[in-house]
């Protein structure tokens, strides 16, 4: 099938659809301009000091840190906490709610930026499987609260990567507090909102059967395949699957295929 026949399968799967489901991992964000974390030539790019200590992605993101060396745990989450906040989601966000424009409406996704609720999604609408950067939790679990990070502002010496005093903290014992962000090796991470959420979108998924629903997945890659995976179980209960994503845009029968980024994919729609 061309690319130009797929497309235009994909258009008519949504026009004739009565709920999209957008599944969104981290290629989303790489339109507007986030960095892309793919290999740790790709996170060193993004990040050079880290390059030099030998730290990759997936040993930074481990909640180890914020017990034994919180200023470089915040310097990595601090750093990123600003660049979320003041980066502005790509068109593409924008062209997903004029698609779904009165259509049942769900987002999941592996994405902790909050670029969705941004572009002008509700909370209720979203689904973030691995937690939000822009909430915390006491990293001594010394309560199951979590909080916005409204009031948070970490400054980050840019030459080194690490944090600067004071760094956030626990209201209740005081203790150096963390994202609530689901990390590799992370039995503390509290999922209470997470959960609440994933209610939520189980009782949008069963306002409607589940051949009447497509879903517009983007950017979801192989590394973590929680958004793939996700996407492909829906599709395997009757949905329609439109999967874009330039390198990775292959999938299971019937998988509408579009090997583009985020934003010329959600163009072309």
């Amino acid at each position: 099938m061309s690319i130009d026949t797929t497309i235009a399968a994909a258009a008519l799967a949504i026009r004739n659809c009565r709920g999209v489901v957008i599944a969104a991992g981290a290629g989303m964000g790489v339109d507007s301009g986030l960095p892309d974390f793919r290999g740790p030539e790709g996170f060193w790019r993004a990040y050079p000091p880290y390059k030099d200590q030998g730290l990759e992605f997936t040993d930074l993101a481990n909640p180890r840190w914020f017990q034994t060396d919180p200023e470089l745990a915040w310097g990595f989450y601090g750093h990123r906490l600003d660049l979320y906040r003041t980066t502005m989601p790509h068109e593409g966000f924008a062209r997903l709610l004029e698609l779904a424009g009165g259509k049942a409406l769900a987002v999941f996704t592996s994405n902790v930026d909050g670029q969705f609720q941004r572009a002008g999604f509700s909370e209720e609408q979203v689904v973030e499987v691995h937690g939000s950067i822009h909430h915390l939790q006491c990293a001594g679990l010394c309560h199951a609260q979590i909080w916005p990070a409204r009031e948070i502002h970490v400054a980050v010496n840019e030459e080194t990567m690490r944090a600067e005093a004071p760094l956030p903290s626990c209201p209740q014992c005081g203790d150096v507090a963390r994202p609530n962000i689901l990390m590799f090796g992370d039995p503390g991470f509290l999922g209470t909102r997470t959960n609440d959420q994933i209610d939520h979108y189980q009782s949008t998924l069963a306002s409607v059967s589940w051949h009447e629903w497509v879903v517009v997945e983007v950017g979801a890659g192989t590394q973590v395949p929680t958004v793939r995976m996700h996407s492909e179980r829906l599709q395997g209960l009757g949905a329609t699957l439109i999967r874009i994503n330039p390198r990775e845009s292959f999938g299971p029968p019937g998988t509408l295929a579009l090997p583009l980024t985020a934003r010329d994919g959600l163009r072309s729609l």
